[in-house]
């Protein structure tokens, strides 16, 4: 029997679908015995799996791992488990394995790493392991050979997600993740593409696929969404796909396939792709309750976009662009900027503040979300000048899951050496002052009387630039609290 484990991630929230476990369970059913324990559900997630190891005989143990408190919590099971069960079978799988194979491999209660999209490889693992054979030259495996030291094969092709089966929704309690947000009152998550056909230098997923983009049909996406709401009441569906607008013509068919379902929805895009769109494709968006669209603005420097090889047609004129035009149709865009980048970070952050607030004069219903540069381990000029500043991922987990590198996980740290007061100072102070100014629409708890009052009170400092010593919206923001959507999702 397999256990497929998703360690908890979510704070103060209900929970993600575990889209991860919910993609192998499709491709175990019917083949094989297996559970789903989801930690952000299970009180005592270590009884739940031990309980299936001891009563059901289960000797393999999947676990997908994100940066961050998935990370903290299956670095410290991990050890736990392997003492009690020694027999079990530990398979690691997710972005931060897929990225740190190695450290992770270096840990002895994690027997396989198993990277980038894994559900063919998964499959082929299991079926090695039950009849007893060598796995070890699987594509997309990692492994330790014969001396102990970690070794990984080339990535296993991408699978093509139409041809994979539909996630088994009934291994869930399906009733306990719809939540609120900004979008309806039952929000669900779904998938239904792999990769993004850019090469950004800056971002994790390029290990993953490689600039590949792969999806569904606009018609099986269109059926997926329409039995969430059907069978489980669903009014709004959150897209986490990599990038989900690519293909113009599969965004036009889905948009005009659920315009009766009057649902939201969410998802990501580039800003120059969907300024490529025609206006009868802005108009299906609209009409079919497209609220919002996450957007990688990330700088107010062409020349910072050119060296984060943003490929495409990206610059800073299109950016306000954008703005103007999902505005024009009642579209928020959510922009996400990443300050402080190498090797100039303090004129770097400088120019990005000064373009944020040009961006809020086009569009002030515009989200913004504040990183800062958080390097990612593939080659690039970013990544090159980084390592010249004496920067360097933790070599073991004991390491990733100390608090600074918790941070790191969310593009917060204070461990990059390029990043030192007064300029971390000035980022959070801009930040402090730009929320209270335009404090977020995702936040349902934050009341208009609430949002006056920060407004209020952030007016003139906005105004002036005046960014140093916020001490009254740090207080106020203690009293009425900010939810930041970068760390704590819609």
């Amino acid at each position: 029997m397999v256990v497929l484990y998703n360690p908890p991630s979510s704070a103060g929230r209900k929970p993600v679908l575990p889209m991860s476990l919910l993609a192998l369970g499709a491709i175990l059913e019917g083949k094989e015995h297996y559970a789903i324990v989801d930690g952000n559900l299970e009180p005592d997630a270590e009884s739940a799996i031990g309980a299936l190891i001891g009563d059901r005989g289960a000797d393999i143990l999947a676990v997908t791992v994100m940066p961050g408190p998935q990370l903290a919590d299956a670095t410290a099971l991990m050890p736990k488990l392997k003492q009690r069960h020694p027999r079990l079978t530990v398979v690691w799988g997710g972005y931060f394995p897929t990225q740190h194979w190695d450290v992770c491999l270096r840990e002895p209660a994690i027997d396989f790493v198993v990277r980038g999209h894994g559900e063919r490889t998964f499959q082929a693992l299991i079926d090695h392991l039950g009849a007893g054979t060598d796995p070890r030259q699987l594509p997309g495996l990692a492994y330790r050979d014969e001396t102990g030291q970690p070794r990984s094969n080339e990535l296993a092709p991408i699978p093509h997600p139409e041809e994979l089966p539909d996630f088994p929704y009934h291994r869930v309690a399906m009733d306990r993740y719809p939540r609120p947000t900004f979008m309806g009152r039952r929000t669900i998550a779904h998938h239904s593409s792999y990769g993004c056909p850019f090469k950004c230098n800056f971002c994790a997923v390029v290990n993953m696929v490689g600039g590949r983009w792969l999806a569904q049909s606009a018609e099986r996406t269109a059926r997926v969404t329409e039995r969430l709401v059907r069978d489980w009441a669903i009014d709004a569906v959150e897209f986490y796909d990599n990038n989900f607008f690519v293909h113009e013509l599969r965004t036009a068919d889905f948009a005009a396939r659920i315009r009766h379902l009057r649902i939201g929805w969410w998802g990501e895009s580039r800003i120059d792709t969907m300024l490529r769109y025609s206006e009868r494709t802005w108009r299906l968006m609209r009409d079919s309750g497209l609220r919002m669209v996450f957007l990688g603005a990330e700088s107010g420097s062409d020349e910072t976009l050119q060296r984060m090889n943003k490929g495409g047609t990206a610059s800073v004129a299109k950016t306000l662009e954008i703005a103007a035009k999902m505005g024009e149709y009642g579209i928020v865009p959510e922009m996400s900027f990443v300050m402080g980048n190498p090797p100039e970070p303090e004129a770097d952050a400088e120019t990005t503040m000064r373009f944020i607030r040009q961006v809020k004069a086009v569009n002030p219903a515009t989200e913004v979300i504040l990183y800062l540069y958080t390097p990612v381990p593939l080659s690039g000029e970013l990544y090159e000048q980084a390592k010249q500043e004496g920067f360097a991922f933790p070599e073991t987990l004991a390491g990733w899951v100390s608090d600074d590198w918790q941070e790191f996980a969310q593009r917060r740290s204070a461990v990059m050496p390029w990043l030192k007061d007064p300029l971390r100072r000035r980022i959070r102070e801009f930040e402090w002052v730009l929320n209270a100014r335009y404090p977020t629409s995702t936040d349902l708890g934050i009341s208009r009387s609430r949002r006056r009052v920060l407004q209020t009170a952030s007016a003139w400092r906005y105004r002036l630039g005046v960014y140093a010593y916020p001490v009254e919206l740090r207080a106020l923001q203690r009293l009425l609290p900010y939810r930041r959507p970068e760390t704590s999702g819609f």
